[in-house]
């Protein structure tokens, strides 16, 4: 079965639901459901036409600070030319809904569902959507931090449909990571995975870790423990966690529970501030 993939449409809710929803904001976690992800919700970039997105993570200091998310929509004939303005930024690009055409050093990539793109900074990378259907996709943020001795990462284009998932020792592949890069591969300072969990698996002990973390949820619906609290959460749900946010959780069926996980890697701790 060809995996799920949520994305939002906007729109606004009626005048007749109660205001009640699950979005929270603490100092140790953020939950931003699906539920908020609607018209008045939405910004705008300089140099984007025919585009509008949603900003479900920026970098705010005392919470998490290495990273920023969107969930851009592109309609047909629209993109930019001027697509990242930041010349030391890298991104990661995940398709959920229609296709995208990423051109670098004159090469088109067309990504379709489950398409994902790493481009490192001051790649000059266009964006178009050259097809006659919205198009819906992540695109995750971070400065890129230099290592003397480490050379740049270069561009990537994949799917992770022609990825093996990795099993989790012990699990029997009820809990696996589908991996874009080579957790060997020190040049990257952030990884973006696919976490897919069977139905009933689960994340077995509180994990604590020196990583920020965006979880957004891509299929299904599972029960996770941020902090001190458990969470009922489902897919088009975003969850942000500052380092050592204790988190675990249990895949609540009856499909898979999937999300698209953000965390920076492989960098010693900045001692001094900026």
């Amino acid at each position: 079965m060809s995996p799920k993939y949520y994305a939002p449409h906007g729109g606004l809710p009626g005048q007749e639901q109660l205001l009640t929803d699950r979005a929270m904001f603490t100092t140790a976690y953020a939950v931003i459901p699906k539920g908020t992800l609607r018209d008045i919700t939405t910004s705008f970039l300089p140099f984007w036409e025919g585009t509008r997105l949603w900003v479900i993570a920026r970098p705010m200091t005392g919470f998490a600070e290495t990273f920023s998310q969107y969930i851009m929509e592109v309609q047909p004939g629209g993109g930019s030319d001027r697509a990242e303005t930041d010349p030391e930024a890298e991104g990661v690009l995940f398709v959920v809904e229609g296709q995208v055409t990423v051109t670098v050093d004159g090469k088109s990539h067309t990504l379709t569902e489950g398409g994902y793109a790493y481009l490192p900074p001051q790649s000059g990378w266009i964006l178009r959507n050259i097809s006659d259907a919205p198009a819906r996709f992540h695109w995750i943020r971070k400065a890129y931090q230099k290592v003397d001795g480490l050379d740049m990462p270069e561009p990537l284009f994949l799917n992770e449909q022609d990825i093996t998932p990795n099993a989790m020792p012990g699990t029997e592949g009820k809990w696996a990571t589908t991996r874009f890069v080579d957790p060997n591969d020190l040049r990257h300072d952030m990884h973006v995975t696919i976490v897919t969990l069977e139905p009933g698996a689960v994340i077995p002990f509180l994990e604590t870790h020196v990583m920020e973390h965006g979880l957004y949820v891509l299929e299904g619906k599972g029960a996770y423990r941020l902090n001190t609290d458990w969470v009922e959460v489902e897919a088009g749900d975003f969850m942000w966690l500052r380092a050592f946010c204790p988190q675990a959780c249990y895949a609540g069926g009856p499909g898979k529970f999937r999300y698209l996980l953000y965390k920076d890697v492989n960098r010693h701790m900045p001692l001094r501030l900026r």
